[in-house]
């Protein structure tokens, strides 16, 4: 199902613990990590596709998670022509994305990334909130950010994103809440060799 520009609509996940770390998941027979996330289908709303992907993708139902906040919009992201297959090429553009903030009140043993056949993860962590974009699929980098930032609103703690300077590892990072926006950055940043 695409909508009239190409895009796939389709839902990602953020799942935080109570230390508002995010559930960081390791793509299957690959060294990338994504949160969860997958198609809307025909008939779904973005929140019911969002419980029924969490269930497939992650093992986790309604009842170990609470909704904190969503994307007020779709956020898209084009897909390389050597990703899609040759006989959606043409009409596949990307995805469109609606982002929840979820927060686990479940317990960590009630993950379970078999749920289905063909799992997306063999691995699983929670990661600081500002996770490392390097690890990530350079093409879903720039949603990835924008989600995290929109969202970061309703963590309990506001956190605040500054864009990495260049050369320097491409993190997500929490700055100062106390910083006046003008003033400089006193955080530093790990060398890229660490």
């Amino acid at each position: 199902m695409l909508d009239r520009e190409g895009f796939r609509p389709n839902v990602g996940i953020i799942l935080i613990n109570t230390r508002n770390e995010v559930w960081w998941g390791k793509r299957v027979r690959e060294h990338s990590w994504q949160f969860p996330q997958g198609g809307i289908k025909f008939g779904e709303t973005p929140e019911q596709a969002m419980y029924r992907e969490l269930e497939e993708e992650v093992g986790l139902r309604a009842e170990h998670v609470k909704i904190i906040g969503r994307t007020r919009d779709w956020l898209r992201y084009e897909v390389p022509d050597h990703f899609i297959k040759r006989e959606i090429r043409g009409h596949y553009k990307g995805q469109k994305q609606i982002w929840f903030l979820l927060r686990m009140v479940g317990r960590d043993c009630d993950v379970n990334l078999r749920m289905t056949e063909h799992p997306e993860f063999d691995a699983w962590r929670w990661h600081d909130y500002w996770v490392p974009l390097d690890v990530v699929i350079e093409f879903k980098r720039d949603v990835y950010q924008r989600a995290l930032q929109e969202l970061s609103r309703f963590l309990s703690r506001p956190t605040q994103h500054v864009p990495p300077q260049h050369n320097t590892a491409r993190y997500l990072r929490q700055t100062h809440a106390s910083r006046k926006p003008d003033e400089p950055s006193t955080e530093k940043t790990k060398p890229d060799n660490e």
